[in-house]
C-alpha cells in the first residue's frame, strides 16, 4: 500500500504554486460542502487566509508552500474522518500559533473561544523539559488534557500526523525513524481507540515502510504478485454466499479486502511462519442494509447463512454485536474453512456500523441513538482525566501507563452480580478490585474466577465471573505494582505507599533534624534537596525515608558546613567527580585507538566516537541501524528492528545520532542463527559442513535437540557483515530437510 509520492525536485513556480494552493482549497470546500450552513463558508474563507498569510515564507522538507499542510490536515478530517466545519478551520489554523506571529488572541478575537482552546490543545508545549521527561511525552499529555474536554484534538492530531507520514519521504532517516516509532507507539493505538481502524493501518504500514523496508518491500511484491490468484480465490469463495443471501432477499455488499502489511508481518513474527504459510491475508465483509431494530437479527441470519456453506472454527468467533468495543465497534468476525482448505476470515456488519467502524467516534455523535453508547465514550474519557489528575506521575511513565491501560485491546468479565466491566488485555484479578471500588483493591488477598479461587495477580479473560475476597489486615506493598497494568490501580497503589512512607519519613526528619542542630544547619527545602543530590537519592522524601530505616546514616554530615540558612557540600566529593571525568576523558582517549571505534561513522563526518554495540539486539555490520545517547553507558548501537527501538525512537527521540557503517573485513562479529528441519541421517554433518567447509565461518557454539522427528539447533558463529550472514540464510534453507533458518539475537 504505498501512498506517498516521490517527487524527485520541487520546481513549481510561483504562478503554478498559486494555482495549486487554490485547487487543495477548492477541493477542501468540495468535500466540506454537504456540512455547510449560512456563513460557515466566509468562516473558512478567513481561516484560510489567515493561515495562508501567516505561513507565506514557509516551506516544507520537500520544497512545496507550508499552507498545503493545513489544507491536506483540513481535507482529511472531513472526508476521512467526518468531521465538521469547526474542525476544519482548527486544522487550518494547528500550526500558527506555533509557528507564526499569529498569538491565541487573534484567535479567539477572529473565531470565538471553542476553536482557540482546540487550537490551543494542538499546540506543542515550548518550555523547557527537565532531564526526566521528553518532548513528546509532554506534548502527548497535554493534547490528552485536552482531549477529555474536546475529543476534535485528538481527531485533527490524528490527522495532522497521517498527512506528515504520507509525506515524509523528503525528511532525514534518523527524523523519519523518530517519527515513525511515535507513531506505532502511541498514534496508531490511538487512532485504533478511537474507532478509525483505516487510519490505524495506514499509519501500521507507512512507519514500517520506513522502519523496516526491507520487509515492507517484500511482503507488498508477494501481495502484488500474488494478486489474481487471491481475487479468483475471493470470487470463488464469495459466489455461493451471494446466491444465498440474494435467495433470502437481503440488501447487501460484499467483497474481500487485503490484510495490512503491517497485520501480516505481525502475524508472520508471533506464529513463526512464512508469508506463504499465513492462512488470513485476506478478509470477506459483509454489509447488510438494515434497520437499527433489526440489525443483530440480520447479522446472525447472514452469519447462519454462511456456516451453512462453510465449516466455522468454534474458537474464531467474535461477537462484538451483544457487547460492542468501548470505541463503538459492532460487527459479528467469524472465520470458516473455505475451498483448497484454507482458513478465511469473514466479517458482517451493518451499513451504521460499517460508518462508525471507519469513521470512529466522530461517527458516534453522529449516531447518538441512546445514553448507553455515549456513554462508553464518556466512561473512558473520565478514567483519563482521573488519569490525569494525579499530577506526581513522570510524563515517561504515564505514557507507559497510557497505552497498556488506555490504547490496549479490551476484555469483558462480569461480577458475582453479572454487571459487566471492561479491562485492558493482560488485566488482573487486582486490577479488578480497584475497578470495583480504591477500598475494595486495597483490602484484596485473593479473587475467585468462575468460582475457583485464584492469587490476586491472576490474569483475566474474557467472560470471566469475578469475585474479590478482602481482609480488613491487607494493605498494598511495592510487589502490587508488578501485578496491575490498569493507570487506576498503579495510581492507587502509589498513593497509599507514598502515605505509608510518609508516615516512616517522619522519624526520618527527626534524626535529621539533631544532626543538623549539631553543625547549625536549618531543615529548609533547598538544604533537603542538596543532601538528597549529594546522597543520590530521588527526592528529599526518599532522603528521610531512607535515614528512617537506617539505609543512609548521615555520618558524612560533621563535614558539612552551615552558613545561614544555607548548607555547603565539601569539596573532597568536586574532586571524585573530576578524577571520574578524567578516568571518562582517558577511556575515550583509549578507545579511539581501539581496532572497534573504525566501524560505525557518525553524522556527516568520519569522527571516531566511543559506543558500545547494544546487547539487546547484537547489530552487525550492515543492519539497518541508529545510535541513541543513554545516561549512564555513554553510546550505544541498536537495530532498528531491536525490540526496544520503538520505545526508544519514540519517547527520546532528542539522544538519536545519526549512524553508518564502515567498511570492514577484519573483525568478526557474534550471531546466532536458530534451525529447525526434519531430523534426518546426516542432517547435523550436512549443516556444520556447509558452515565450516564451505563457507569457512567460525562455530562459537552448537547445541542441537531432536524429538519426535523434528530437530531444533542453535548455532553460534562469526561473519564480518550482514551480506555474509544473509548469504550462509539463504544456502542453509537450501540443504534438504531444513524447514527454517531465523537470526536471534546470542546472550
Amino acid at each position: 500500500m504505498e501512498t506517498t509520492i516521490d517527487i524527485p525536485k520541487y520546481n513549481l513556480s510561483e504562478e503554478e504554486e498559486k494555482k495549486e494552493i487554490l485547487r487543495q482549497y477548492r477541493g477542501l470546500l468540495r468535500v466540506l460542502k454537504p456540512k455547510l450552513k449560512p456563513g460557515d463558508k466566509e468562516l473558512v474563507r478567513i481561516a484560510f487566509e489567515m493561515a495562508a498569510e501567516a505561513h507565506k515564507t514557509m516551506r516544507r522538507k520537500s520544497g512545496e508552500p507550508y499552507i498545503l499542510h493545513p489544507l491536506a490536515v483540513a481535507k482529511i478530517c472531513v472526508e476521512e474522518i467526518g468531521l465538521g466545519v469547526r474542525s476544519t478551520i482548527c486544522a487550518l489554523l494547528h500550526d500558527t500559533v506555533e509557528d507564526t506571529d499569529v498569538s491565541l488572541e487573534d484567535i479567539q478575537r477572529e473565531f470565538g473561544n471553542e476553536i482557540a482552546k482546540i487550537v490551543d490543545g494542538l499546540t506543542k508545549i515550548s518550555t523547557v523539559m527537565d532531564t526526566n521527561t521528553t518532548q513528546q511525552a509532554e506534548n502527548f499529555k497535554k493534547i490528552l488534557l485536552t482531549l477529555t474536554d474536546d475529543p476534535r484534538v485528538i481527531l485533527i492530531k490524528l490527522s495532522d500526523r497521517l498527512h506528515n507520514m504520507r509525506t515524509m519521504d523528503s525528511m532525514k532517516r534518523e527524523k523519519q525513524l523518530k517519527i515513525s516509532s511515535e507513531t506505532v507507539y502511541v498514534y496508531a493505538p490511538l487512532a485504533h481507540r478511537m474507532g478509525l481502524y483505516n487510519i490505524k493501518t495506514e499509519m501500521e504500514d507507512l512507519s514500517m515502510k520506513y522502519m523496516e523496508p526491507d520487509t515492507y518491500r517484500y511482503i507488498a511484491q508477494k501481495l502484488s504478485d500474488t494478486k489474481r490468484e487471491r481475487t479468483k480465490y475471493i470470487n470463488d469463495f464469495i459466489r455461493p454466499i451471494k446466491e444465498k443471501l440474494e435467495k433470502a432477499d437481503f440488501d447487501f455488499e460484499i467483497y474481500g479486502r487485503p490484510k495490512s502489511i503491517h497485520s501480516i508481518w505481525t502475524k508472520m513474527k508471533k506464529k513463526g511462519v512464512s508469508f506463504e504459510e499465513v492462512y488470513d491475508l485476506f478478509a470477506i465483509r459483509i454489509l447488510v442494509n438494515s434497520s437499527v431494530e433489526k440489525e443483530k437479527e440480520d447479522c446472525w441470519k447472514v452469519y447462519s447463512i454462511i456456516t451453512d456453506a462453510y465449516n466455522p472454527s468454534p474458537e474464531r468467533l467474535r461477537d462484538w454485536l451483544s457487547n460492542p468495543k468501548s470505541n463503538g465497534y459492532e460487527a459479528l468476525h467469524t472465520t470458516v474453512m473455505g475451498p483448497q482448505g484454507k482458513w478465511v476470515e469473514v466479517q458482517i456488519r451493518t451499513k451504521r456500523m460499517n460508518v462508525i467502524a471507519e469513521k470512529g467516534l466522530a461517527a458516534h455523535w453522529k449516531y447518538k441513538e441512546g445514553a448507553a453508547d455515549e456513554s462508553r465514550f464518556d466512561t473512558w474519557f473520565q478514567q483519563i482525566r482521573e488519569a490525569l489528575g494525579n499530577q506526581d506521575t513522570n510524563s515517561l511513565d504515564f505514557l507507559q501507563d497510557f497505552k497498556t491501560s488506555f490504547l490496549a485491546e479490551e476484555i469483558y468479565v462480569y461480577t458475582p452480580k453479572g454487571d459487566i466491566k471492561m479491562l485492558p488485555v493482560g488485566a488482573t484479578a487486582l486490577d479488578f478490585a480497584f475497578n470495583v471500588h480504591t477500598a475494595v483493591g486495597s483490602r484484596c488477598i485473593g479473587a475467585k474466577v468462575n468460582h475457583k479461587l485464584v492469587p490476586i495477580g491472576h490474569k483475566l479473560r474474557s467472560g470471566d465471573q469475578i469475585e474479590i475476597i478482602t481482609s480488613a489486615k491487607q494493605k498494598p506493598n511495592q510487589e502490587w505494582l508488578n501485578l496491575v497494568v490498569t493507570t487506576k490501580a498503579k495510581t492507587k497503589i502509589k498513593d497509599t505507599l507514598k502515605e505509608e512512607k510518609r508516615k516512616v519519613a517522619e522519624d526520618g526528619k527527626y534524626i535529621l533534624q539533631k544532626k543538623l542542630d549539631a553543625i547549625g544547619g536549618m531543615m529548609t527545602q533547598h538544604n533537603l534537596e542538596e543532601l538528597a543530590s549529594f546522597y543520590k537519592v530521588n527526592s528529599s522524601l526518599d532522603l528521610l525515608y531512607e535515614i528512617a530505616i537506617k539505609k543512609i546514616d548521615l555520618k558524612e554530615i560533621k563535614d558539612f558546613t552551615a552558613s545561614g540558612d544555607r548548607l555547603f557540600i565539601p569539596k573532597p566529593v568536586k574532586h571524585e567527580h573530576e578524577d571520574k571525568h578524567d578516568t571518562d576523558h582517558h577511556a575515550k582517549h583509549t578507545a579511539k585507538k581501539d581496532k572497534d571505534a573504525e566501524l560505525i561513522i557518525f553524522g556527516e563526518s568520519s569522527d571516531k566516537i566511543q559506543y558500545t554495540l547494544a546487547n539487546c539486539c547484537k547489530p552487525i555490520p550492515g543492519d539497518d541501524v541508529f545510535g541513541f545517547v543513554t545516561t549512564g553507558e555513554g553510546l550505544k548501537i541498536h537495530r532498528t528492528n531491536c525490540p526496544n527501538a520503538t520505545r526508544l525512537l519514540s519517547n527520546y527521540g532528542h539522544r538519536v545520532v545519526k549512524t553508518k557503517w564502515a567498511k570492514n573485513k577484519e573483525i568478526s562479529f557474534l550471531t546466532g542463527l536458530k534451525i529447525i528441519g526434519l531430523d534426518d541421517v546426516g542432517v547435523i554433518h550436512k549443516i556444520t559442513n556447509l558452515i565450516s567447509g564451505e563457507m569457512k565461518f567460525n562455530i562459537a557454539a552448537m547445541t542441537i535437540e531432536a524429538a519426535e522427528g523434528i530437530f531444533r539447533g542453535n548455532i553460534k558463529i562469526f561473519v564480518h557483515d550482514k551480506d555474509e550472514l544473509d548469504e550462509l540464510v539463504k544456502r542453509l534453507v537450501e540443504l534438504p530437510g531444513i524447514e527454517r533458518v531465523d537470526r536471534y539475537d546470542t546472550e
